[in-house]
């Protein structure tokens, strides 16, 4: 399977500037290995909103790849995903920190520059 064949979960989230360390630690150390134990994710990449270009979009992106559709169906309804969305309730909620967009994206085509 290459990236052109990839589904991709995007969620971008904004933290309070004061929990940014945390936030980041969190997610990357407990938030991403939950989602991922049952083995549905095939890869996770995380961004952070660059200042170059002034922006009202999310201060983070984090770019889920499944490998299909189904794949990303079963992963919706898994254990793994609903432990993971009441640990984050958990651990943020009442917190400064929010989910401010999901979407889900299948491929179309691909552009690389030859080497």
């Amino acid at each position: 399977m290459t990236d052109k064949d990839a589904y991709l979960w995007m969620v971008g989230t904004r933290c309070a500037p004061e929990l940014d360390a945390e936030f980041n630690r969190w997610y990357d150390e407990v938030h991403i290995p939950m989602l991922a134990r049952e083995g549905h994710i095939l890869s996770v990449n995380r961004y952070r909103l660059s200042s170059e270009v002034e922006s009202d979009q999310a201060q983070y992106l984090a770019i889920y790849r499944f490998k299909d559709v189904g794949t990303f169906k079963s992963w919706l309804a898994s254990d793994a995903l609903s432990e993971a969305r009441s640990e984050m309730k958990e651990t943020w909620g009442g917190r400064d920190m929010e989910i401010r967009t999901r979407s889900f994206y299948e491929p179309v085509s691909q552009w690389s520059k030859s080497s």
